[in-house]
Parts: structure tokens; sequence; C-alpha cells
């Protein structure tokens, strides 16, 4: 056996033992995919905009096209 496989075997044992160690300590919590893990707090919260704030950002986006049409024009 390799020096470099027994290293990286014994690297993966030690990381299963912190994480087991971490679980009895009850410093993590298991997670078994991706995604956001059961319980969050925000799930399902939709953010809503004013319409002042629509109109607000529909305006400085108009200005920011406009400046960029007239760069377009310079070049």
């Amino acid at each position: 056996m390799e020096v470099s496989r027994i290293i990286a075997e014994i690297d993966a044992q030690i990381a299963k033992l912190q994480q087991a160690r971490a679980l009895l300590a009850g410093t993590q919590t298991v997670r078994t995919g991706p995604g956001r893990p059961k319980g969050a707090t925000n799930v399902g919260k939709k953010r809503k905009l004013s319409p002042e704030g629509r109109k607000r950002i529909a305006e400085a986006m108009k200005k920011r096209w406009a400046e960029r049409r007239k760069q377009g024009a310079k070049a």
C-alpha cells in the first residue's frame, strides 16, 4: 500500500470521527442533501415591492439605458 493512500484513508477516518463527535456534542446538524435545512425560518416568504419602489427602479433603469445609448453613439 502506498503511503499517500494510507494517509488519505486516515484523513477520511478522522473526518468521520470528527463529524460523529460533533453530532454527539450537539454542535452540528445532519444534512442529507443540498438546499435549505428543514425548519428554516424564511422559507416561503416572498418579498414585496411597493409601487413607489418599483417606480424608482424603473426610472433608474431608464436612466442607465439612456446613458448606455449615449456611450454607444460616441463610440
